[in-house]
């Protein structure tokens, strides 16, 4: 069955809550299964090392998951308007793959929250975008036809999900954005198995 990767890096669990609405999303499509993957978080201290498992959650993302995924959703918490480092540390050990154009005509979808309204959500969004038009993806938003991205008064926005998390991180999704997740995990599987099948 042919995997839509969600790949996040959450610090706080917000992040990681919304992947897994986008994940019941995606597998509201016959036939696609979704892949959930985070990321080692990286260190100040140069000499430390992660462990090679994570002591709760996703496991850790390897290329070979990018590699066989058919689809990709990709989240982070904004940091200063931009996706958090541990994140683009990885994204950043994929020039092999974007040598061999491997993820090249594969749809991708973004998604992060931040502690308050105007938290650089969208400029986050657009940070992780970029790497992935350089590896050649096709970038899948949210439509206004989501009715719901009409009426939130929380998260969600046309670049991808979001979630408004509160000064202490700690404010759990609302209604409108884990409907937004799922319309999004599951508008990026239909999108994912099309260009799947096309290409089979």
């Amino acid at each position: 069955m042919p995997d839509v990767l969600v790949l996040y890096f959450s610090r706080y669990g917000a992040v990681a809550k919304m992947a897994q609405h986008i994940s019941r999303g995606v597998e509201k499509v016959d036939l696609i299964h979704a892949r959930l993957r985070t990321v080692a978080d990286v260190s100040t201290t140069t000499s430390a090392n992660a462990n090679s498992v994570p002591d709760h959650g996703a496991p850790y993302a390897t290329i070979d998951d990018l590699r066989a995924c058919v689809g990709l959703a990709l989240g982070s918490p904004t940091r200063f308007g931009n996706m958090a480092a541990p994140l683009k540390h990885f994204l950043d050990t994929t020039g092999p793959l974007w040598l061999s154009g491997g993820l090249t005509g594969k749809p991708a979808a973004v998604f992060t929250a931040s502690s308050s309204m105007h938290g650089g959500q969208e400029t986050t969004l657009v940070s992780m975008m970029l790497p992935l038009m350089h590896h050649g993806m096709v970038l899948v938003g949210l439509p206004y036809s989501e009715s719901t991205l009409l009426h939130t008064a929380t998260g969600g926005t046309p670049y991808g999900a979001s979630h408004v998390a509160g000064a202490d991180s700690d404010r759990p999704l609302s209604k409108d954005e884990e409907s937004l997740c799922q319309a999004l995990g599951t508008r990026l599987a239909h999108i994912a198995k099309a260009l799947y099948e096309a290409r089979s």
